[in-house]
């Protein structure tokens, strides 16, 4: 294998900075809200970044990632198999997509339908273990973004449950766009009542994916567990190919 390039060497050294100072960021929210540390698990957003970014990344000790498009996360996952990373899917599924996501992921984030996660429980493989889902809830009542109503989703969850491979862990949302802070606040409470009153009906929820770069400090005084964060860790996203 040749030697790295000085733009590698680069490119290393300033993702692991950012991952050392938004874990830094993390633990001072996670304090600041009375939170416990280590409470919050931080997922990196590889989306249309480059496999050795992950990979530098992943040498820094961040092993979560989650991915938006399933061809270009299948070729990362190839050129990583030899790296123990936890793949979580994170976008729009649709129904052509099940198969592979069922096969090829750890987790996924944005059940909304029952349709989707009977077939992700079919189409999941025996051989592994149960894949972990969180339903999207659409908190802001957007019409451009995904999401099951509030009002539907006791309904939703009653009808996944019993559903052997897969595991219910939590919700997940995308709130409206806020640089208030206790707007971002508001919405994310209004995710983790729902969250709660699911657990007080007897679901062993321990998931709550809510939380971006711009509003992680917000979303870990409400309650998240996991903040999905892109950006913050590997700069603005280049373009999708």
């Amino acid at each position: 294998m040749s030697p790295p390039t000085t733009n590698d060497n680069i490119e290393t050294q300033t993702i692991n900075t950012r991952l050392a100072e938004l874990r830094a960021r993390i633990l001072c929210a996670e304090r600041h809200y009375n939170r416990r540390d280590g409470s919050v698990t931080l997922l990196a957003v590889s989306k249309t970044q480059p496999a050795a970014a992950i990979l530098a990344a992943y040498h820094a000790g961040q092993h979560h990632f989650g991915e938006s498009y399933l061809q270009e996360a299948m070729a990362k996952q190839s050129t990583l198999s030899h790296c123990a990373i936890t793949w979580h899917f994170i976008g729009a599924l649709q129904s052509n997509k099940t198969r592979q996501v069922a096969q090829h992921f750890a987790w996924v984030h944005s059940v909304d339908r029952l349709k989707t996660a009977a077939r992700l429980n079919e189409q999941r493989p025996p051989e592994l273990p149960p894949l972990n889902v969180c339903l999207q809830v659409n908190i802001g009542a957007e019409q451009q973004k995904a999401g099951v109503d509030p009002a539907q989703l006791a309904s939703l969850a009653a009808q996944i449950q019993p559903l052997s491979r897969i595991r219910l862990r939590g919700l997940m949302a995308l709130p409206p766009l806020s640089e208030e802070l206790d707007e971002q606040r508001r919405h994310f409470r209004q995710l983790k009542l729902a969250f709660d009153r699911l657990h007080n009906q007897g679901y062993p929820l321990d998931t709550l994916s809510m939380g971006m770069s711009t509003d992680l400090e917000a979303a870990i005084a409400e309650g998240s567990t996991l903040v999905r964060v892109g950006t913050a860790l590997f700069g603005e996203r280049p373009p999708k190919p």
